[in-house]
């Protein structure tokens, strides 16, 4: 045996330990670092009538910073709307009742996630209470579409054509003037 096999052996023995090391902290970034429950939480429900890419453990922040998790969606089988439950670190169990959630996107094609914008009534949401300002999210590419397809509506010339008609049946106060008073009146 020659002297370098233990130099080998150590270096396979740290590249295996690095790759070990690697595969813990990727495992830790995608749980969030929650393992296992996470008693430290409690339940709000949101009703939205549709969530897009919203999936569960989906981070819920104020301001950008992440304040808990979507511990899961269900479907109303009775209104047909989509019932988010919010699972809120307990750290953040003071927020006002008529605090408003809505379903947002980090950047144009990122993750989806829960905004709340806490409002100012004196009362504080209890656990297991409802939140009833809903925003639901936005689908771009159903915007992109009815944006590229919108078709623009009739030519320049026909438009100008289309509003000359109309333009007499317009009152003059829609039309930018004044409103009419008392003293412009005529009988």
């Amino acid at each position: 045996m020659s002297i370098r096999a233990p130099r080998i052996e150590f270096a396979v023995g740290a590249f295996l330990l690095l790759a070990l090391a690697s595969l813990l902290v990727l495992a830790l970034a995608s749980t969030n670092g929650r393992w296992g429950v996470g008693g430290d939480t409690y339940e709000l429900t949101a009703r939205f009538s549709t969530i897009g890419a919203l999936r569960p453990n989906a981070p819920i922040k104020i301001g950008g910073v992440a304040i808990g998790h979507v511990a899961k969606i269900d479907v109303d089988p009775v209104k047909f709307d989509t019932v988010v439950t919010l699972a809120v670190n307990r750290r953040y169990d003071k927020l006002p009742a008529d605090t408003a959630a809505s379903i947002l996107t980090s950047g144009l094609l990122g993750e989806s996630y829960v905004n709340l914008a806490p409002g100012g009534d004196p009362e504080n949401l209890k656990p297991g209470d409802e939140i009833y300002l809903t925003q639901s999210a936005v689908d771009l590419i159903q915007l992109v579409g009815k944006y590229m397809f919108s078709g623009g509506g009739a030519k320049p010339a026909d438009n100008a054509a289309q509003n000359a008609g109309q333009e007499a049946a317009v009152p003059d106060y829609l039309k930018g003037e004044a409103a009419p008073t008392d003293e412009t009146k005529t009988p």
